[in-house]
């Protein structure tokens, strides 16, 4: 019979919240597993710990390290039946801390996604290559399988969160596999038979502008002449427009708008005069004696107006522009008041615009009424 061991052997391990539940249920089973070797097991609810220590009857020395290797995956949520399996000689396992490969959190679930695939095929085909159980879970990768397995499941880990996909190391771990079946080539160089995958470096698109560099050696302190942008305020401040009253200021524009506006109307008066025909203002030959003089054709008369306005509006500028409006009115004042004179004379008092109309629709009547008289005499 061997002696028990001289000294006590415990190990403790955490667990998260979440575990409790399920650890309640299942500790009965870890127990019995456990006091078949010799180990005493405690599950703490307070401090949410498990631990394992050795006992009188524990032999083999090396079943304390395989219970603390059980706790550990019970508690990175292996199932406890898969986890008993760890108690077994040919049964290794290794869990692989992959938190702190990846800074950026996006990132990280991506490349972790990977590595497990869509729908889980990625990570069943490597567990089918090794003959390793594989479960990714939070920042761990946990695997329990042979040395051999725990070794290449650990390559492809840390390859695939440093952005080498899984399937090019899954393609060599396929084609090993059949070599190694191969009796004739099991025991020769394959270097020959492995795939050899180039790398490529994928240029990124470069962002638009200047580079950190340029922009530090092009850097001063001062800011620059244009940093500020003349306001609507300091233009009329510069232009001295800011200053005037605002009868000032909408008189100003009145005259600007009614140059323009002349300039332009004596431009296209001139454009269409030359495209029309001349006409003819000689008189006419002495052989024909009392010939009259050929009156000018509208296109000429239009252009004479034109040559006699544009020049003085062109010379005088704006002022000479409101001097002559000016004077048409005076000119219509003074016909309206000539018209209104010679129709009071003519009646013999002063009569209106109504006087007229009704005048006018009284004549009409009588010249019906005599229509009708001539109709009745025929009749």
């Amino acid at each position: 019979m061997p002696a028990p061991l001289l000294e006590e052997s415990s190990f403790a391990v955490l667990f998260p919240q979440y575990r409790e539940q399920y650890l309640r249920e299942v500790w009965a089973m870890v127990t019995r597993a456990l006091k078949t070797v010799g180990i005493d097991c405690e599950l703490n609810l307070v401090e949410g710990s498990m631990t394992v220590r050795t006992t009188r009857k524990t032999v083999d020395p090396y079943i304390i390290i395989k219970s603390r290797d059980l706790i550990k995956l019970l508690a990175r949520s292996i199932p406890v039946k898969q986890a008993l399996r760890i108690l077994e000689d040919d049964c290794q396992c290794d869990i692989i801390k992959i938190g702190g490969i990846v800074r950026n959190r996006e990132r990280f679930v991506k490349r972790r996604q990977r590595l497990v695939g869509t729908n889980g095929e990625t990570l069943k085909a490597l567990e089918l290559l090794t003959s390793c159980y594989i479960l990714v879970q939070g920042n761990t990768v946990s695997v329990m399988g042979g040395y051999k397995g725990l070794k290449q499941v650990r390559r492809v880990v840390i390859e695939c969160m440093k952005n080498i996909h899984p399937i090019y190391n899954l393609k060599m771990l396929y084609v090993q596999r059949k070599l190694a079946a191969d009796p004739q080539l099991k025991d020769e160089n394959w270097e020959r038979f492995l795939p050899h995958f180039k790398k490529k470096n994928v240029q990124r698109k470069k962002r638009k502008g200047k580079s950190r560099a340029e922009r530090d050696a092009e850097y001063t302190p001062f800011p620059p002449a244009n940093h500020v942008m003349p306001s609507k305020v300091d233009k009329q401040i510069e232009s001295g427009e800011y200053f005037q009253s605002e009868y000032e200021r909408k008189t100003q524009k009145m005259l600007e708008k009614r140059s323009n506006s002349a300039a332009k109307s004596a431009a296209r008066k001139a454009a269409r005069a030359d495209s029309a025909p001349a006409g003819d203002d000689e008189e006419a030959a002495a052989a024909g004696g009392g010939k009259k003089r050929k009156r000018a054709s509208p296109a000429a008369a239009a252009a004479a107006a034109v040559s006699s306005t544009a020049a003085p509006a062109a010379a005088d500028g704006v002022d000479s522009m409101l001097k002559k409006l000016a004077q048409r009115k005076k000119a219509k004042a003074s016909t309206g008041a000539a018209i209104s004179s010679s129709a009071a004379g003519a009646t013999g008092a002063t009569a209106t615009l109504g006087d007229f109309v009704d005048l006018e629709g009284g004549a009409e009547e009588f010249t019906k009424k005599k229509k009708k008289k001539k109709k009745k005499k025929k009749e």
